[in-house]
């Protein structure tokens, strides 16, 4: 599997959204790093994206995670490690995090998709929404990657919601730091969804930007990497 990797000191794996690549979460998180040591930064390409091949061999999100998790435990070893997922990526982080809290330094989920069934999420209404320039990430970012990603492959996890979401409920009492943005104007995962994960996390921090939608961050990237900085901070210095 590809991944991309900056950096020296304690691994943060950053996980892509559904279909996304490594490139989109690495320019958006790579300028809060450019004054911050002490960390090594790998970007991931999940199977089926960017330059990593799909595998015949995953049917489901689990197969999916599993891969991901495989590439974890070898780039970081025996370290412990912090995780950033977006959207389908905060789903796989949360379900590494499941699988063994004690190595996981830090969360930040970044528009997490939560509700699996997308008849069941629950979205902003027509009369909230407002323009967005986050769109413009849209087309740079995510239909690049789109045009890169084995579709067939994914179609074929996605479309069924059996199969797109994980077999086991990824909860779980962590409580490290941890950070959930979300976008108000986001009607694709939605913001109000994400609030009852907070019952995990209690050293979570819980954000709804305005003006931003799944696509985030758009007009909020100064805000959005003022929370990463706290996160990170916290991350550093658990006692504090």
């Amino acid at each position: 599997m590809h991944y991309e990797s900056f950096g020296a000191g304690r691994p943060i794996f950053f996980l892509p959204s559904w279909g996304g690549d490594a490139g989109e979460a690495r320019d958006v998180h790579e300028p809060v790093f450019e004054r911050r040591t002490g960390w090594r930064r790998v970007y991931v390409d999940p199977p089926g994206t960017g330059k990593s091949r799909a595998d015949p061999a995953i049917t489901d999100q689990d197969g999916m995670l599993s891969s991901i998790a495989g590439l974890i435990d070898t780039v970081a070893g025996g370290e412990p490690f912090a995780l950033a997922g977006t959207s389908a990526g905060g789903l796989h982080a949360r379900g590494i995090v499941k699988r063994d809290p004690s190595r996981v330094l830090g969360l930040l989920l970044r528009a997490p998709g939560v509700v699996i069934d997308r008849s069941r999420r629950t979205l902003p209404t027509d009369a909230f929404l407002l323009p967005s320039a986050a769109r413009e990430r849209q087309h740079e970012y995510y239909e690049a990657a789109e045009a890169a990603a084995d579709l067939e492959f994914l179609g074929r996890i996605q479309r069924d919601p059996s199969t797109y979401g994980l077999r086991e409920d990824p909860s779980i009492h962590f409580d490290r730091p941890t950070l959930i943005v979300t976008g108000r104007q986001d009607t694709i995962a939605g913001y109000a969804d994400a609030w009852p994960l907070l019952d995990d996390y209690p050293r979570a921090t819980y954000a709804v930007l305005d003006q931003e939608d799944h696509f985030l961050p758009g007009p909020g990237s100064a805000l959005y990497r003022a929370l990463v900085e706290d996160w990170l901070d916290r991350v550093e210095h658990p006692g504090a």
